[in-house]
């Protein structure tokens, strides 16, 4: 049997060190890399072995060939983007942007067997127009002013033209609900550990969100599998916004939007918020994706409800079973 060989950039992020705990315990996986600029935070694991790569570096395309070579690399996971906006925007845009094209670059002269990418759902966009439920065929629309989302947009249509350039590399890119859970960090989580939270008057839309678990347990069946394309991996059920503050006991507080956008841009300018204005167009219109492919080609179908995921992020008991059925996807 070949020897099977994973190289994952992110590597020290939530989803990167759930990944590398599945992978080191997979017995058809021989060797895993954990590429990132600080190690990853694992107890105990022998197959993983840390590489530091800077993304944001003119010169990584060769280290990344280097090393796609020299280990003879299989699969190729790319996760290096941020999970919450930064004032640093320029150097973001390095990371995932640009960084993706150093990362294209290397596997174009060096090609893997298999090729993942770590996405958003965020990248549609909240726009009036949106349907119900997106799936992987609308349109990208990403913010007209949020550098987050367009860098992960960019990103993106740098991997679709890769996939169609190198047809022998099977290329997955996995858009993930707001993620939720008990030990994840992103922009969703700080929003929601605040007390209060602002309501756009006569706006409610629908939210989505995918429980940390299996949102981990998504990427791994994605590496694992042979599938291609784009999926949508999200939760199960939706909730309106309104209802999502009361599960959490938070404050809502009624603002019309000009209001909401310049109080919004003090408080991010001035470095007291963690998500910018931009934002506020998510608590305006819905957002909410379809995972009818992910179920159908990839095997996954959340296990979690929304108030389930919702609970957790709480800390809140689970009822009899949410536990085993968290464990037996770990």
């Amino acid at each position: 049997m070949a020897t099977k060989v994973v190289a994952i950039t992110g590597a020290s992020t939530f989803l990167g060190t759930e990944l590398l705990r599945r992978l080191d315990e997979d017995r058809t996986v021989d060797r895993v890399l954990a590429l990132d600029v600080r190690p990853p935070a694992l107890a105990s694991a022998s197959k993983v072995e840390f590489v530091k790569i800077d993304l944001t570096q003119p010169t990584v395309d060769d280290e990344l060939a280097t090393i796609l070579a020299r280990y003879q690399v299989d699969t190729f996971v790319h996760g290096a983007f941020l999970s919450h906006p930064t004032h640093k925007a320029e150097w973001a845009h390095e990371l995932e942007d640009v960084g993706t094209m150093h990362v294209l670059n290397a596997c174009a002269g060096v090609e893997p067997r298999r090729f993942v990418m770590i996405s958003t759902t965020l990248v549609y966009g909240a726009h009036p127009k949106n349907p119900n439920f997106l799936t992987e065929e609308s349109e990208l629309r990403g913010h007209r002013d949020s550098r987050f989302v367009n860098d992960k947009v960019r990103a993106e249509r740098q991997v679709q033209r890769f996939a169609k350039e190198h047809p022998n590399v099977e290329v997955a890119v996995l858009r993930f609900a707001p993620i939720l859970g008990p030990t994840v960090s992103n922009m969703y989580t700080r929003f929601f550990s605040r007390p209060v939270a602002p309501v756009m008057m006569g706006h409610d839309p629908l939210m989505q969100f995918v429980h940390e678990q299996d949102a981990a347990f998504a990427l791994y069946r994605a590496v694992t599998s042979s599938a291609t394309g784009s999926f949508n991996i999200v939760g199960k059920g939706v909730l309106p916004y309104t209802t999502v503050l009361a599960l959490l006991g938070r404050v809502p507080v009624p603002m019309p939007r000009f209001a909401a956008r310049a109080l919004t841009s003090l408080l991010w300018t001035t470095q007291l918020v963690g998500s910018p204005p931009s934002f506020l167009d998510f608590l305006l219109y819905m957002c909410v994706a379809d995972g009818e492919r992910a179920r159908r080609e990839l095997g996954f179908g959340a296990r979690l409800s929304i108030k389930r995921t919702i609970l957790d992020f709480l800390g809140v008991a689970p009822e009899d079973g949410a536990t085993d059925v968290a464990r037996a996807q770990a």
